[in-house]
């Protein structure tokens, strides 16, 4: 998502209106919330360009970061034993699984690939309640947009 807010405009207009809601959604809803960053995140912000990356950190800069403990680790790998998201996307479990066992309300992406997929909500749902957690709200900036 903090690719989206401090990415210049881009010519696809599927990726210009997420950029556009994503910053609309910083302006106006982001001080609604309490923000958690990982270091999953930091890392994959920190990669590319030098000067981007650096305007993408700096938006995180004061953000406290929820770590990969054992217990997130465990929770990601039932997450891709159970195929949701695939084995080919341990990253992406990794991010449910932080959020998770940190008892977030919400994980904000843009990732409807892996992340906030309708198709895979149902299993990410039963193994987190499996595992003994109540699952997060897994949705984009738009979902959340309006109050």
């Amino acid at each position: 998502m903090v690719s989206y807010l401090t990415a210049r405009p881009i010519g696809n207009i599927i990726i210009a209106a997420h950029q556009q809601v994503t910053r609309q959604w910083w302006e106006t809803r982001r001080h609604n919330f309490t923000l958690y960053t990982s270091p999953l995140v930091l890392q994959e912000t920190a990669g590319g360009n030098e000067e981007v990356a650096a305007a993408r950190l700096d938006v995180l800069s004061d953000l406290p970061a929820l770590g990969v403990t054992d217990e997130a680790s465990s929770l990601a790998k039932a997450l891709i034993a159970a195929g949701a998201p695939p084995a080919a996307a341990p990253e992406d479990a990794l991010h449910i699984a932080i959020s998770v066992v940190n008892g977030l309300e919400y994980l904000l992406t843009w990732n409807c690939r892996h992340i906030a997929n309708a198709a895979m909500r149902r299993t990410i749902e039963r193994i987190c309640r499996a595992e003994g957690f109540e699952p997060t709200v897994l949705c984009t900036p738009e979902e959340l947009l309006n109050e």
